[in-house]
């Protein structure tokens, strides 16, 4: 923790939290806005005459960057600050998104999207840096639950928004409405967020020292076990969204108009886990708040598995258990985040770069491998979505059992 840090920000801890928040919800804005616009006579495809091969180069040229870049954002932000990274992150990302709005060619829509990725990772990574430079152990789980909420909700509620200036505008208003949010977010950060990183934790920017970073981290076997733990349980809920046509359109027979109530039940989801992650910060202990969200998930997941294999897909109830389970995840991961970032107190940026980067690249496999394997099936979707929660889990029990408290 920076030990100027009361004096690096007087507003209230509430404000620092929303400024970030705001950072965290780029990269899955990017990511997920602009689906809605893939297909239809005024859509991606149709317009740039775009094959369906095309279309899913624009999604994975996007996270293969975003997955590469984020192991150098928080690099860059230990060796030369967190302010110019936050900064140069966003400016790239809004001269990006233009381009996006400005392709005539599917070619040039899928180096934009490239750019777009490697930048839009630099929010996240280096705010989860800057909360553990600025608040103690109990005070940054506070402020890591606030921020959770805004990073889970943004890929669900994406899609809606997406969808909704899609209709309103055309496909190159999504992108424009990106560009803008890039704008703001620059203007606010570039009067408002501080410089936290302390000057006695910059670290020296080269070759040497930066593969000594990643090599101390890559092989420890902590690391590895807490990053699964938290990463990939997430994708238990991911997959839901990524599959949302199908799994809505299809299985539960709603039209797009009616998408909304899953966004926001699995909203309401994890706003309640993280508020509730948040008021027991201190109270009890973090490990015990881990057990309880992986509880959460497990009894829903079980719960979700027995029903589809007992009862045809149904509106009534088939979306409540995403929405649990969102719950749960937001119950435990800003505990898990911090223990990671507390694993290399001087490098936190570089941490939690390569936190980024295990999560991102089990996302793009998620994506491009295993949603199209499962979403035509809503029974599937529930077995893959337990499987990934026990993965998760096993990484977990096995830190545990090598880590008693």
């Amino acid at each position: 923790m920076n030990p100027q840090a009361e004096q690096l920000w007087t507003r209230p801890r509430w404000q620092l939290a929303m400024l970030l928040a705001g950072l965290g919800m780029v990269g899955p804005f990017a990511i997920d806005a602009y689906l809605p616009a893939f297909a239809g006579p005024e859509g991606i495809a149709q317009t740039l005459g775009a094959t369906p091969l095309q279309m899913q180069q624009t999604l994975s040229a996007f996270l293969l960057a975003f997955a590469v870049m984020n192991l150098f954002h928080g690099a860059l932000a230990d060796s030369f600050g967190r302010r110019p990274v936050v900064l140069g992150g966003v400016s790239l990302f809004s001269i990006a998104s233009i381009g996006c709005a400005l392709s005539q060619t599917i070619t040039e829509l899928i180096l934009c999207r490239a750019l777009q990725g490697l930048s839009a990772g630099a929010g996240i990574v280096v705010s989860r840096a800057i909360i553990r430079d600025m608040f103690p152990p109990t005070s940054a789980q506070k402020v890591m639950s606030q921020v959770t909420i805004f990073f889970g909700v943004a890929p669900v509620i994406a899609p809606a928004l997406g969808g909704y200036v899609f209709v309103a505008g055309g496909w190159h208003a999504v992108f424009w409405g990106l560009a803008v949010v890039g704008a703001l977010l620059f203007w606010l950060n570039w009067r408002l967020l501080p410089e936290t990183l302390h000057p006695l934790q910059v670290q020296p920017f080269n070759p040497k020292n930066l593969m000594a970073g990643y090599w101390a981290l890559g092989s420890s076997r902590r690391f590895w076990l807490l990053a699964l733990s938290s990463g990939i349980p997430f994708n238990g809920m991911f997959l839901y969204v990524l599959a949302a046509p199908v799994f809505l359109g299809e299985h539960l027979g709603l039209q797009p108009t009616q998408f909304f109530w899953f966004f926001l039940l699995s909203m309401s989801g994890l706003t309640i886990g993280a508020w509730l992650s948040g008021r027991l910060a201190g109270r009890i202990a973090p490990q015990r708040q881990i057990r309880w969200g992986y509880a959460v998930m497990g009894v829903v997941s079980l719960g979700n598995v027995a029903l589809n294999l007992l009862l045809p897909p149904d509106a009534a109830w088939s979306m409540v258990p995403v929405a649990l389970f969102s719950l749960g995840w937001a119950l435990m991961v800003p505990v898990v985040t911090l223990m990671v970032l507390d694993l290399a107190p001087e490098r936190r940026g570089l941490v939690s770069s390569l936190q980024m980067c295990v999560g991102s690249a089990a996302n793009a496999l998620v994506a491009g491998v295993l949603v199209p394997l499962v979403m035509h099936s809503a029974l599937a979707l529930a077995c893959a979505s337990l499987c990934l929660l026990m993965v998760g889990w096993v990484a977990w029990a096995i830190d545990r059992r090598q880590h008693k408290p």
